[in-house]
Order: structure tokens, then sequence, then C-alpha cells
């Protein structure tokens, strides 16, 4: 199938809206949705799949290893590349990872990585939280935050169990010390919600300006501990076809959240599916489970 008849049938199929979301949802592709491709090809799949926007990677990682060998921190050229796709796309670049704090950790260090985001037009960072020590991580934090903010960066904590801000109350926590509704905020992923205990009435009593953006998938009721990093990282399940409540979760979201398709799909990558089509089969899952939110959310009570 053509990139011009998937297009096509983006277009046929139009913008749908979840319960008090209103008539459209932005939605964004994530990198680890298609993460065998390099950041300048991210604008062309998602445009073809319909998408507003796309969250992305600075940088390689090892940890992943099917990424491609760039680094847009010290590679001023392949910014220049990566920023004239998306606009001559005109797909927005979301969120960028991956920005750890640890134990070691000094805000000042993030200086080259916040300036590649900036000079890139991302409109937030995300932020994974790792120190032990309450009060220096509280403190290095609000030290980024402020790094963050004098490049008009937004910046969203995402909790995580295996790290020091586990679940959605810890990281109320952390950015209502900050103080900065709508530009410190959360990075509300919905595997996380899920693994970490969490429900979606814990997000519809959310404030409002505290969800920066939404992540997506879907999955197993249970998964054994051992695991959630290789559920996290390399397979998630296709939006509505597991057990999560992903209708409700679209619905108990603050209007306007930019909503993230995250899907690693490690088995399809092994059977030889090509990132395009990876691309369309997890975002069509999501517009379907948001139509039915639609219909569910206006239905009988």
């Amino acid at each position: 199938m053509t990139i011009a008849r998937i297009e096509h049938m983006v277009r046929s199929v139009g913008p749908v809206g979840a319960g008090r979301r209103g008539a459209y949802m932005h939605l964004s592709l994530d990198h680890l949705t298609v993460i065998d491709v390099p950041p300048w090809d991210l604008p062309d799949l998602a445009a073809a799949t319909g998408c507003d926007g796309v969250c992305l990677f600075l940088h390689a990682m090892s940890v992943l290893p099917r990424m491609a060998d760039y680094d847009l921190v010290t590679d001023a050229a392949a910014r220049r590349r990566v920023r004239s796709r998306f606009q001559e796309r005109g797909v927005r670049m979301d969120l960028a990872y991956p920005f750890t704090l640890h134990g070691r950790s000094v805000a000042t260090d993030f200086r080259p990585v916040l300036d590649a985001a900036a000079d890139l037009g991302i409109r937030a960072v995300n932020v994974l939280l790792y120190d032990r020590d309450a009060g220096r991580r509280h403190d290095q934090f609000a030290a980024f935050c402020e790094e963050a903010a004098g490049r008009g960066l937004a910046v969203g904590v995402e909790f995580y169990p295996p790290s020091l801000v586990p679940d959605l109350p810890a990281a109320i926590a952390e950015v209502g010390r900050i103080g900065r509704p709508s530009r410190v905020g959360i990075t509300l992923d919905l595997l996380h919600l899920v693994r970490s205990g969490g429900d979606v009435a814990q997000v519809a009593a959310l404030p409002a300006g505290s969800v920066l953006l939404a992540q997506l998938c879907d999955g197993p009721a249970r998964v054994a501990p051992g695991a959630r990093e290789a559920e996290a990282a390399r397979e998630r399940g296709l939006p509505g076809q597991g057990d999560f409540d992903v209708a409700g979760f679209l619905r108990a979201l603050p209007p306007d959240v930019p909503v993230s398709v995250e899907v690693p799909q490690e088995e399809a990558i092994l059977q030889g599916e090509a990132p395009l089509a990876r691309a369309l089969r997890a975002v069509s899952a999501a517009r379907a489970v948001a139509a039915r939110a639609v219909a569910e959310g206006h239905g009988p009570a």
C-alpha cells in the first residue's frame, strides 16, 4: 500500500474526539512505535497516518538497540535536516526524550541537550527521576525546570514504577512543588498508570494543567514483575485490544491534552514488517478506541 493511499484513507476517516475532550484529538506518533526509524523520517510516517505530532529521541540509546545511529545534540546538520522535514510536512515535535536525573546529575549538565531541543522547536521534554535522595532530587528537578523554561521548553515528568517517581500521586507531588501548571506537568503513560496500580478515576480527578501529554497503548491486566521493563520498551498491546480501560482513560483526560500512540512492536519487526505498516496499525487502533470512547461517553447512562 502506498503512502498516498494511506493518506487518503486517513483523511476519509477524519479527526475524532473523546468524551469531554471535544471534537478533535491531537494525535502524536511516538518514536517507540517505529523505533527503527531515524528522526528525519518520522514526519513522513506521522503525516501518512494522520498524526499531528511526534515524540522523538534526540539521540540513540544502547538500551534500545533497534535505533538508528544518530545524535541530534552534537550534529547541527542533522538538526537542520530534521527541522526542515517537520516543517515541510506540517508536523509538530511534541516531546523529546531522553532526560534522566539520577544521583550524580547536575541540571546544568543538560544544557547542550536542552539547547538542541529548543533549536529543533520541540514543545516539551520528558524527564525520569532516579535520585534516591529526596531533597537533592527536588532541588535538581527544580533547577532543571529553570533551565528548560529559559529555553521556552515545557517539562513533563514521566512516572515509572522502577523510578523514584513510581506512580501518579508521586508525580503530582513532584510537579506541585514547582507550581507551573501547563508548563511543568505529567507525561501520563497508560501502561505505567496500570502497572503502578492506578486507575482512570485518578486521572479524572487531576487538576487543570497537570498533564502535558498522554501516552496510549494496551496490555494484559497483569504481567510478571520481571517482564515489565521489556513490555514497556519492546512489546505493548494495540489500543483497545487488551485489558486496559483505554476508552475510559481517554474520556478522563483533561481537554486538549495531546495523545501519543506509544506501541513498540518487537515481534512485528522480527517478522519483517515495515515501519509504515506498524505505525498505521497502532494509530488506526487508537482512532478506533477513541471513536468508541465518544460513543460510550455520549450513550445512555
